[in-house]
Formats: structure tokens, C-alpha cells, sequence
């Protein structure tokens, strides 16, 4: 599909479509991703300050914190930069239909879409990298831990605890909005190059 020139009307059957398949894509985006972010920030958020109060994190010793925690943390700030672009996918919308704005070119709107797709792409490989300190951790909790219910040689911080499953959690919603944006960018693109 190509764009039309400037001179020709505003109501094409291509641009329309591609109008309607910015703000669709741009709006169902928009809230899953929203969605997933602040259930993610509240449950890790839950599970910084409810199972550590006052207390001074020590490296190793409650899974997402250190590496782990900065990572994903990364990862939910590059979320909140995606869903600000998917938010802009449904202005581009709004221009691409409105008669007396200026309309964007394909290269325009394919740059968006792009930096989407980049963005969920940067965001999903930094929240990966914390998935896998976080199971890293987890996993060193599983195997350090005694085999008799009485051996008692550890703190309790060094048995898996209900927060390490918080955190888990919290990780992989970030995950699923970056996938979200991801599949959304990819199928945008498609839409722009139909025939």
C-alpha cells in the first residue's frame, strides 16, 4: 500500500484503514500494556517495602533485589515509555483522518511504529535479563535449602518466601505488556504495507 499524494482527498480507503488500524492497535495497546505496568509497579512496589520494612537489603538474600530488581525495574521504566508511543499511534490516527491537519507520510508513520517496536523489543530483552537473575536466585534459594524439615542452619531469608513469587509475578506482567507492544508494532506494520 502506499500513501496517497497530499492532493488527493483525505477519505482514501487506504488511509482510513490504515486511520482505523492505528487507533484500534494504538488504544487496545495503550490499556493492556497501562494495565500490566501498574499491576507490576504495585506488586513490586508490594513487595519491596511489605516484605522488607526497614530493612536494609543484603545482596543474595531476597530474590529481586540487586541485579535482579534493577533490571526489572528497567524494564517497567522502558514500559512506560511504550505505552506513551502506543498512546501516539492514536493521535497518528487522528491526523492521518482529520481533513485540515497536516497528514503524516508513510516514512513518518513507519518511524513510529519502529520506535515502538524498538522500545518493546530494548524492554523485553533488559526484563528477560532480570527473569533470569531473579530465577537465578530463586534457584539458589531451592538447592541451599535443607532437606530436614528440623535442620534449621539458615536464616529464614534464605528459604524461598511468599515475595519471591511476587516478584516472579510482577516480572513476567512486564514481560506480557512488552510481547503486547511488540505484536502490536508488528501488526501495524503489516497493515501499513497491504496491497
Amino acid at each position: 500500500m502506499s500513501y496517497p499524494s497530499d492532493s488527493s482527498p483525505p477519505t482514501s480507503n487506504a488511509i482510513q484503514r490504515v486511520a482505523f488500524a492505528l487507533r484500534t492497535t494504538g488504544w487496545v495497546c495503550f490499556w493492556t500494556q497501562l494495565v500490566l505496568a501498574v499491576v507490576s509497579a504495585v506488586i513490586q512496589l508490594f513487595a519491596i517495602f511489605a516484605f522488607n520494612p526497614g530493612r536494609t537489603a543484603q545482596p543474595g538474600t531476597t530474590s529481586g533485589m540487586g541485579g535482579g530488581l534493577v533490571f526489572a525495574l528497567i524494564g517497567l521504566g522502558i514500559l512506560g515509555f511504550s505505552i506513551f508511543q502506543a498512546f501516539r499511534y492514536t493521535r497518528l490516527a487522528r491526523r492521518l483522518k482529520a481533513p485540515g491537519m497536516a497528514r503524516p507520510s508513510r516514512a513518518e508513520t513507519m518511524k513510529q511504529i519502529r520506535l515502538g517496536l524498538t522500545s518493546n523489543l530494548s524492554g523485553m530483552a533488559v526484563t528477560l535479563i532480570a527473569s533470569e537473575a531473579i530465577n537465578g536466585i530463586l534457584l539458589a534459594k531451592a538447592i541451599s535449602q535443607p532437606r530436614n524439615f528440623l535442620a534449621t542452619a539458615g536464616s529464614l531469608q534464605d528459604f524461598i518466601q511468599p515475595v519471591d513469587f511476587f516478584v516472579v509475578l510482577a516480572n513476567t506482567h512486564t514481560i506480557v505488556a512488552h510481547f503486547v507492544g511488540i505484536v502490536a508494532a508488528l501488526w501495524l506494520m503489516r497493515e501499513i504495507y497491504k496491497n
